[in-house]
Formats: C-alpha cells, sequence, structure tokens
C-alpha cells in the first residue's frame, strides 16, 4: 500500500541524503504503519515520547514502556486520541535483568506478535569529566546495552515471522567521542559494534529481518537541554522531526540514518582529518581547567 504524506524530513537512503525541512512526498515507499504492531522504549518523554505520537497518527498499535507509570498513561491517552489503534503502556526498569524480556512478552501479548521494535531507552549518565566511577559505568552498559540486545533476541522469533524492523537509536557519540560523556560515548560505541554485526549475520542467515541504526546529533529534549546549557553553543534540532526520521528509517527498512544531515560527514571526516576533528570538538565547549 502506498502511503502519501507530506512531511519536513531528512532521510538517509543508503549513503544519500535529503536536505533537512525540505517537504518531500512520501509516495514512492510501499509500506504501511496503520495497523502496525510497535514497541517503543524509553517513550515517556522527548524522542520516544514523539516517536510515539507520530506511529498514533499513522494508525499503528503501540506499546511504550518507560519508568514513571503516570507519565505512561497520559502519552498513552494522547496516543488514543491521535489515532492509535491500540495503545498500551507497561513500567519497566531496564537495569533490572528481567524487566527487558517483561516489556518483550507484554507486547506480544498485548498485540499479538511485532513489526516493530523500536529501542530507544538510555539511563541517565552525568555530563562531566570521568573520575572514576567504574559502578556507574557498569549500571549504565547495562541499561543502554545490554538490556537493547536482551529485548532485540527476545522480539526476533516474531521479528522474523513478520519480515518486522529492528530500530536502534544510537548517536553520533556512538561515531565519534567526546569529552565530559565517556561513560555514555562507550554504550553507543557498543551499540553500533553490535547491531553492525548482527546485522551482517542476519543478511548471511537470508533473515526477514531488517536493522536500522539511528545516528542523532544534538536533539532538543529537555535531558539533553539540560546537561549543555551554558556548556556549548552546538546547534539542538527538533525530537520530534528527529522522531518521524526515525520511523521513516525503519519503515523503509534502512541500514542507517543521520540526523542532522551533517553528522554523516563528521563521523567520516573524523578519519579523514582526525587532528582537525579533535580541535574542533575540544574547542565547541565552554571549559576552563
Amino acid at each position: 500500500m502506498f502511503l502519501k504524506y507530506i512531511y519536513p524530513v531528512e532521510l538517509i537512503m543508503g549513503n544519500k541524503y535529503l536536505n533537512q525541512n525540505k517537504l518531500v512526498i512520501i509516495s514512492h515507499f510501499t509500506y504501511s504503519l496503520k495497523g502496525a504492531r510497535v514497541l517503543v522504549t524509553g517513550a515517556s518523554t522527548g524522542i520516544g515520547e514523539q516517536m510515539a505520537y507520530h506511529y498514533a497518527r499513522f494508525g499503528a498499535q503501540i506499546v511504550i514502556t518507560a519508568r514513571r507509570e503516570k507519565v505512561l498513561q497520559q502519552v498513552v491517552e494522547k496516543c488514543l486520541s491521535l489515532g492509535a489503534q491500540k495503545a498500551f503502556y507497561i513500567a519497566a526498569d531496564m537495569a533490572n535483568e528481567s524487566d527487558p524480556d517483561k516489556v518483550v512478552d507484554y507486547a506480544l501479548e498485548k498485540l499479538g506478535g511485532l513489526d516493530y521494535l523500536v529501542l530507544n531507552h538510555i539511563g541517565p549518565s552525568p555530563f562531566s569529566m570521568w573520575k572514576g566511577d567504574v559502578d556507574h559505568t557498569k549500571w549504565l552498559m547495562k541499561v543502554n546495552f545490554f538490556s537493547y540486545i536482551q529485548m532485540a533476541w527476545k522480539a526476533l522469533p516474531s521479528l522474523e515471522q513478520n519480515k518486522g524492523s529492528l530500530v536502534v537509536v544510537s548517536s553520533l557519540l556512538g561515531k565519534i567521542t567526546s569529552p565530559f560523556v565517556a561513560p555514555y560515548t562507550s554504550t553507543k560505541f557498543a551499540l553500533n559494534g553490535f547491531f553492525g554485526s548482527l546485522r551482517h549475520e542476519l543478511a548471511m542467515k537470508k533473515s526477514n529481518v531488517s536493522i536500522s541504526v539511528c545516528t542523532l546529533g544534538l536533539i532538543d529534549t529537555d535531558s539533553a537541554m539540560e546537561k549543555v546549557r551554558g556548556i556549548t553553543d552546538v546547534q539542538a534540532y527538533p525530537a520530534t522531526d528527529a522522531a518521524l526520521n526515525i520511523i521513516i528509517t525503519g519503515a523503509t527498512r534502512q541500514p542507517e540514518l543521520f540526523y542532522p544531515w551533517f553528522t554523516y560527514f563528521i563521523a567520516i571526516t573524523k578519519d579523514w582529518f582526525p587532528s582537525v576533528t579533535d580541535y574542533i570538538i575540544q574547542n565547541s565547549y565552554n571549559y576552563i581547567p
């Protein structure tokens, strides 16, 4: 079924990109999100919340999860008002080893299967110089990485059966390094490495499941803005636009998204001009030793 929507999008198609904020008619992609069964993690706020609303407008069936039950309930109510065929929530803590499996089981029970698993949740981490907190780094890896691969493994049989898509929300900090975010950056590099390898394995097995890894720059979520306020003047981009680009990337089964578009060039030029890249990164922060 052809969908015809006009949206300001920025879509990576292989190594090609469309400039940000140009109106693009999405009429030549053979996909439909109406009735699609979707599980979105980290959906109580920020990009995850905006993805839930976009999926609702497309008429999808949605399960969302995060830690705060009261906020999840409000998001579900709005999803239903926006046109979601079904919307459910389950509160979960991804640092708890049993919760990732519990969430997938809940989604399979409520929706009868999965067409999209969208992994978006992250744990809080200080924006500061690393001071040797190994325990926090281990905890963050559990939330930002190990729970992702646990949920992916649990959902793969249903995704395989339904020719589904696995969408992984990552970061430019999974492609390049930066100060003040060593634990967070390590989790994103782990995500990119693992799901890049898994994509190869699924392709070699002729799997029906696509994997889309989404590389995001600075997005104007409340949590991100609170951390960088007064520290950097790097421009932040809208969470609602990032969310829509992620959804389209998954729906069109593209292997990668870079949003905003220039993050693609930052990712590739770090290997061409490493000294220049390091200089720019280190001088983009208002830091005095």
